[in-house]
């Protein structure tokens, strides 16, 4: 059986996934070491020279991380400094305020925003008093109130950048980031409404705490002072991106003024709005620059961690595509009549429910979709879409072996088995939503 055999090059990819999970499961290696380690010998397996699996690995890693550490670092900083003013609170006390028939609705609104910044676990913890506040004040479950709130935190973090999952996909796949945007607000909308109100109110509103506080919750004023700032620190970038999109795809890139595209880059976009409010928090709000570092560089120590994996996770698709290992997986999917699609969202579910982290899943599947992406003939929205899938399929089916599981069990007080009824059906619901939103978009464009 030679190097260049379908059936050799299928089992070695089976081989390489298969170590894989084993270094990073088993025998507890950094998903970095054991992504970097895997690249290196199935280059050598799939007939790379060592000088040229080297180089491979080499140019995968520097041809990703030239973005992916530039709008990581900086998206990392800006939801740091958020925190530190007291933004992020300024925008859940406001949310909460209102009628209890529409704080689902509100909670979930705030968990898509919350997590655009800020990481899913910080998120979770800077804003799980003010669920259990909540929570007593209308005298219910707790997940009444959290499940809204996870199911925006999972859909933001899955499918909206500036958050390092999609980043590093899009990345990963070449994909336009303002695409990515577009088609992620479009999938996050109907899978945080499923995901999150539609499935709380039909899970646990009937569920009454009845010895509960019946006052209503009072909203922290000295927290509201930043609220405009903190949504337009939000909003900017988002904004900036995607509406330098959507002019090159109405008028034509060449039509479009370069001072447009300058600012619409996720470079400048990010910078823009970091600056205005890092300036805002230290003027107005009077923090003193010394602690706005502080906070910054604590946030950057969990971005290190993300922008490393990825950038191990281009060197393996680099390897993929330098052996042309990639090509005959394309051709077997060819052969096999599946959507890119469906197979990007496959793969990422098989990884996440095998070893647990969505990141993993992500880059993972990345690296096993990009090289279909050089030989389909498909369009820049769909190539979008592919990153959207895979997001969904890294969301699905959190259980034990998933740290965010555990997140939700620890500050919820819920059992294993409640919170694999709803943590684990959240992420699912999401997950599976955002999947068939981005396949029905690929049918109708």
């Amino acid at each position: 059986m030679s190097q260049s055999d379908p059936a050799f090059i299928f089992f070695t990819l089976i081989l390489a996934v298969g170590s894989l999970l084993g270094l990073v499961l088993k025998a507890k290696v950094p998903p970095f070491f054991a992504l970097i380690l895997v690249a290196l010998s199935t280059g050598l397996l799939l007939g790379l020279s060592p000088t040229e699996v080297i180089a491979s690995i080499q140019n995968g890693m520097g041809g990703v991380l030239g973005f992916i550490a530039v709008v990581v670092g900086l998206g990392a900083i800006l939801g740091a400094i958020l925190e530190r003013s007291g933004g992020i609170q300024s925008i859940a006390d406001r949310l909460a305020a209102g009628s209890q028939r529409s704080v689902p609705w509100k909670m979930s609104l705030l968990g898509t925003l919350v997590a655009i910044p800020v990481f899913f676990d910080v998120a979770l913890v800077i804003l799980i008093p003010l669920v259990l506040r909540l929570a007593r004040a209308l005298r219910r479950a707790s997940l009444y109130v959290a499940g809204p709130l996870l199911a925006g935190l999972a859909a933001a973090h899955a499918f909206i950048p500036p958050t390092p999952g999609p980043i590093a996909v899009a990345a990963l796949l070449d994909a336009d980031l303002g695409l990515v945007i577009v088609a992620g607000l479009i999938a996050a909308i109907p899978a945080v409404a499923l995901g999150g109100p539609l499935f709380a109110q039909m899970r646990y509103a009937e569920e009454i705490i009845v010895d509960a506080p019946d006052h209503a919750p009072t909203a922290d004023t000295t927290a509201s002072v930043g609220l405009s700032a903190a949504i337009v620190a939000l909003a900017l970038p988002i904004v900036l991106v995607a509406s330098g999109t959507i002019l090159k795809l109405t008028l034509g890139e060449a039509h479009v003024p370069g001072a447009i595209s300058f600012i619409s880059h996720p470079f400048v976009a990010l910078l823009i709005s970091l600056t205005l409010y890092y300036v805002y928090a230290n003027r107005a709000l009077g923090l003193a620059a010394s602690d706005l570092n502080t906070a910054s560089m604590k946030a950057l120590e969990p971005a290190g961690a993300v922008v490393l994996v990825t950038g191990a996770g281009g060197a393996f698709k680099q390897v993929l595509i330098d052996s042309e290992a990639g090509a005959r997986i394309a051709e077997m999917a060819a052969a096999m009549n599946i959507s890119v699609l469906i197979f990007a969202f496959l793969i990422a579910a098989l990884v996440r429910v095998v070893q647990g982290s969505a990141t993993v899943a992500m880059i993972t599947a990345a690296g096993f979709t990009a090289p279909l992406l050089q030989v389909a003939d498909i369009s820049d929205f769909d190539r979008a879409l592919t990153v959207i899938a895979i997001a969904g399929g890294a969301t699905v089916l959190s259980h034990v072996n998933d740290s965010g599981f555990w997140l939700v069990n620890r500050y919820l007080n819920l059992s294993v088995s409640d919170t694999l009824k709803s943590w684990t059906v959240i992420s699912t619901l999401v997950g599976t939503t955002g999947f068939l939103v981005a396949l029905l978009l690929s049918l109708v464009f």
